[in-house]
């Protein structure tokens, strides 16, 4: 029992525990914990015939989205190639299920993780800071273009996205942490984090971190029923210190302004005449949008297989902007990769997030009702929400990087959710 213990309970909660540094280390060990926590998760749930984990809506649901993705891989033009990608995309929905297992047997689990998180933040806004101030990062990394913040992800340039994306599933966190409302200390460092890692999204240069910081803000602030004055105030100052470094900084106003508002719009010569055209986010964007589109009518059903993109744009191409590995939006690389059955069931999800938060609000507003997520939940649903916005560009669904992120915070809200349906129960 012991021996099962350790490998089925003290290994995947420490992998847990660490992913977020894991993250920041890059794909590698990052995909190989989530690989470790899945084959221990199925011999455990061989072993002690943990159904109940498997016998839910969620895991249903991801089931029909796996195999529609092996399926679409079977009928794709690079068989071997594509099925790389689909036929172990079930690890990430696993994860998820051992997470929630984990929070079940230890619920002090969720506290070990606040600190990791808080630390991982700590220590990207002090190297992040730093890098911008001097140049250089405490690993000798050069700011990329001499003004985006990396930090120590280097050459990506995803530490606004990381920061955007943890910053819901740390405020909830901290929301179930701070619980007793009685440990000041914490609630000034956490103030602290949440405004400067704000400004650091901005130094980033990443847009779309900036927005998604926005939209996360908004939707909590709206939804929370403890922490929304707090949540609110803090806000309103990450977006005064915006302000400021975009006075003091006058490059990072140029890309989040000037060059935005320049790839919406971008004058182009026809018949000898300039006109003014207007584009979705970007020409390079809606080139990528229109070949994902024309992809998708050839193959309706099950695209041409997930990661195909790459190797099929060249055939429905409209200009030199139009191929890369993915089309930067999530939508549309499912319905040019994997068709219209992986697409509506992914769409179907945001939807149902959707309708609930719009029921959540009604409910708050008409009475002295709590609604139907605790404020915990609301953070949770952010993050998520993050995840399947459809309505800007994105990573790629199939990266394993970015899948780990988007399948994080689900372990965490399938156990809230259980938790908060045996309270009813109760009573």
């Amino acid at each position: 029992m012991r021996n099962q213990s350790f490998y089925f309970n003290t290994i995947p909660s420490w992998i847990i525990i660490l992913m977020p540094a894991l993250l920041i280390s890059g794909p590698f060990l990052s995909d190989l914990g989530v690989s470790l926590v899945t084959i221990l998760f199925l011999i455990n749930s061989k072993k002690n015939k943990l159904t109940k984990y498997y016998n839910n809506y969620y895991f249903k649901f991801f089931f029909v989205f796996c195999l529609i993705l092996v399926l679409s891989s079977l009928l794709s033009d690079n068989i071997i190639i594509s099925l790389k990608n689909s036929f172990f995309y079930f690890r990430f929905g696993i994860f998820s299920l051992c997470f929630w297992y984990l929070l079940e047997k230890n619920p002090e689990l969720i506290k070990y993780l606040f600190f990791s998180i808080l630390i991982c933040f700590l220590f990207l806004i002090i190297d992040g800071y730093i890098q911008y101030i001097f140049g250089k990062n405490l690993f000798g990394y050069e700011l990329y273009n001499n003004y985006r913040v990396s930090s120590f992800f280097g050459s990506e340039l995803i530490l606004g996205s990381y920061l955007a994306r943890f910053f819901p599933l740390l405020f909830g966190i901290f929301i179930w942490f701070n619980r007793s409302k009685k440990n000041k200390s914490i609630l000034f460092l956490i103030t602290i984090i949440f405004i400067l890692s704000e400004g650091l999204i901005f130094l980033s240069g990443e847009r779309l971190a900036l927005f998604f910081m926005n939209i996360s803000a908004i939707y909590i602030i709206l939804m929370l029923k403890d922490y929304k004055i707090y949540r609110l105030w803090t806000y309103i100052v990450s977006l005064l210190l915006i302000i400021v470094l975009m006075n003091v900084f006058p490059n990072s106003k140029e890309r989040f302004i000037d060059q935005t508002i320049r790839d919406f719009t971008k004058n182009t010569l026809e018949k000898n005449d300039i006109t003014e055209k207007i584009y979705i986010f970007s020409k390079t964007h809606t080139d990528m949008y229109i070949s994902a589109y024309r992809i998708f009518l050839d193959n309706k059903y099950f695209g041409v297989g997930p990661r195909q993109f790459r190797n099929n744009c060249n055939d429905y191409k409209v200009s030199s902007y139009s191929c890369n590995t993915h089309p930067h939006n999530t939508y549309l690389e499912l319905l040019s990769e994997t068709g219209f059955f992986s697409f509506i069931l992914v769409l179907s999800i945001f939807i149902l997030i959707s309708f609930l938060s719009i029921k959540h609000l009604i409910l708050k507003f008409i009475g002295d009702q709590k609604g139907i997520f605790n404020d915990f939940e609301v953070c949770l649903l952010a993050s998520i929400i993050l995840s399947l916005w459809p309505l800007s560009p994105s990573g790629s669904f199939f990266n394993n990087w970015m899948s780990i992120v988007y399948y994080f915070p689900v372990g965490i809200l399938l156990w809230q959710r259980s938790e908060s349906k045996k309270i009813i129960k109760k009573y």
